[in-house]
């Protein structure tokens, strides 16, 4: 395994385990009381709204597009690129006592003021009963992979890290959806896909510890299970330092670079890859040891002579 450094002693990570799991305990507390008491501000992919997309006789100034529509009280209109340059995207959300008709005369009437050259290519109405339907069906594949992980977990270790790596990452996720929630940004479907690419990278280091953790046990034969298991994460901490700094230098161009459109998706997945981290080692492994886990988990009994099973 490549090392970026290399670590002489252990790190005795379970020692501290205990204080990390309260901290992360009131973390998810507070994750979970934003989500219940502010809720998620769910984007025109969610709620339903107006999908307008107009054209520019040269590159669209998209921050001056925005800058226009928040001054005549658009402030929740969504502004991105579709296709080229020229092409723009803009949802509205759904007015009160506004048609669609109506909403998307208004904009491109303001469009218009500041620049002739606009066209209005297309406008579609998204109901809020499509929304609805969207946020449902996100909700179900959050939970079909949920569980798709446990099992996966199951099969290939035991059952105890598949409890571990299951609470670990509705750590991951209830903690991004409840940043959301207390700030107040934008959830989209973007958003939902950073989510579910979350679920898949944080399991993914879940797993190499505790493969590390499974070897140990084969290994360490005199070892007390917390040193073992701080063997583990000390002994993959490199290969986690190149993983995870490597894709946060990609999240981050898009995170500075990518303009509105990625940004929201981008700060997810960064929230996702720091908690991501964190929790494989200070969440799942910690309710491993806890479990209960032990070298015999993974012995296969011996097999009895065949003189002792005469009568």
């Amino acid at each position: 395994m490549l090392e970026v450094f290399n670590i002489k002693r252990d790190i005795p990570f379970m020692k501290y385990a205990k204080v990390t799991s309260i901290v992360s305990a009131l973390t998810f507390v507070a994750a979970v009381a934003a989500l219940a008491f502010q809720g998620l501000n769910l984007g025109v992919d969610f709620t339903g709204g107006t999908v307008m997309e107009v054209n520019y006789g040269q590159a669209a100034d998209l921050h001056k597009i925005r800058a226009v529509l928040e001054t005549q009280g658009f402030k929740e209109a969504a502004v991105q690129n579709f296709g080229s340059a020229r092409d723009v995207m803009i949802r509205l959300p759904v007015k009160e006592g506004v048609t669609s008709a109506q909403l998307s005369d208004q904009v491109i009437g303001l469009l218009r003021q500041s620049d002739a050259s606009v066209n209005l290519r297309r406008v579609e109405f998204v109901g809020p009963q499509v929304g609805k339907e969207l946020f449902n069906d996100g909700a179900l594949a959050l939970l079909m992979v949920s569980i798709g992980i446990m099992i996966y977990l199951a099969v290939r270790f035991e059952w105890r890290f598949a409890v571990g790596a299951i609470v670990a990452t509705a750590h991951d996720v209830v903690i991004i959806l409840g940043l959301f929630a207390f700030f107040h940004w934008e959830f989209t479907l973007t958003v939902l896909a950073a989510v579910l690419a979350i679920l898949g990278y944080s399991v993914n280091d879940t797993v190499v510890v505790y493969d590390r953790i499974r070897e140990n046990f084969h290994k360490m034969r005199k070892t007390t299970v917390p040193v073992l298991i701080d063997n583990a994460i000390t002994r993959t901490l490199s290969r986690t330092v190149i993983t995870h700094v490597t894709t946060q230098l990609m999240v981050f161009a898009m995170l500075f670079l990518g303009g509105e459109t990625l940004f929201y998706f981008s700060l997810a997945l960064t929230i996702g890859i720091v908690v991501g981290t964190y929790s494989s080692v200070l969440v799942a492994s910690p309710i491993v040891m806890w479990l209960g886990i032990s070298r015999e988990n993974f012995l296969k009994p011996e097999k009895k002579e065949a003189a002792d099973e005469l009568p």
